[in-house]
């Protein structure tokens, strides 16, 4: 395995997108439409504290995830880092690139100051449950989310 990883590009987007669609969750939550995740990439980019990162193989985008730095007043003031829309492509998990990607998204939590990474994974996605665990995760709350209407 020789991925890197590194803070995503714009041109990265198209590759990034595919990955959030490549399960059966995404292929039907995500879109072709590019105009949104353009908009919402440069909001992220703007915002300090908040990173879209890559993993690279070859040349190819393999991984992503989002990692957003969260200061807050609970458990002393601890600073924590949320992982979100962890992916590896499809053809390629099982060889440890999940577990590189997560080392590297703690790493940089733990640059940040954070003490606490944390992230969610829908119910339904069993296998992603068993490989947190793997990483020493634990599945301590439960989670709530309510849609907003515009």
């Amino acid at each position: 395995m020789s991925v890197t990883f590194r803070d995503a590009m714009q041109d990265d987007l198209p590759a990034i997108i595919a990955l959030l669609q490549d399960d059966h969750l995404g292929a039907s939550r995500e879109s072709d439409d590019m105009a949104p995740y353009l908009a919402a990439f440069d909001e992220i980019r703007a915002q300090g504290g908040n990173a879209i990162v890559v993993g690279e193989e070859d040349g190819r985008i393999v991984a992503t995830f989002q990692l957003t730095v969260i200061a807050g007043l609970s458990l002393r003031a601890t600073r924590r880092a949320q992982v979100e829309s962890v992916r590896v492509a499809a053809d390629l998990r099982g060889r440890g690139i999940g577990a590189a990607m997560m080392a590297e998204a703690e790493r940089r939590a733990r640059e940040a100051g954070s003490t606490l990474v944390q992230l969610t994974s829908n119910a339904t996605r069993t296998r992603a449950r068993r490989f947190y665990e793997s990483l020493g995760y634990e599945a301590s709350h439960t989670g709530f989310k309510k849609p907003l209407a515009p």
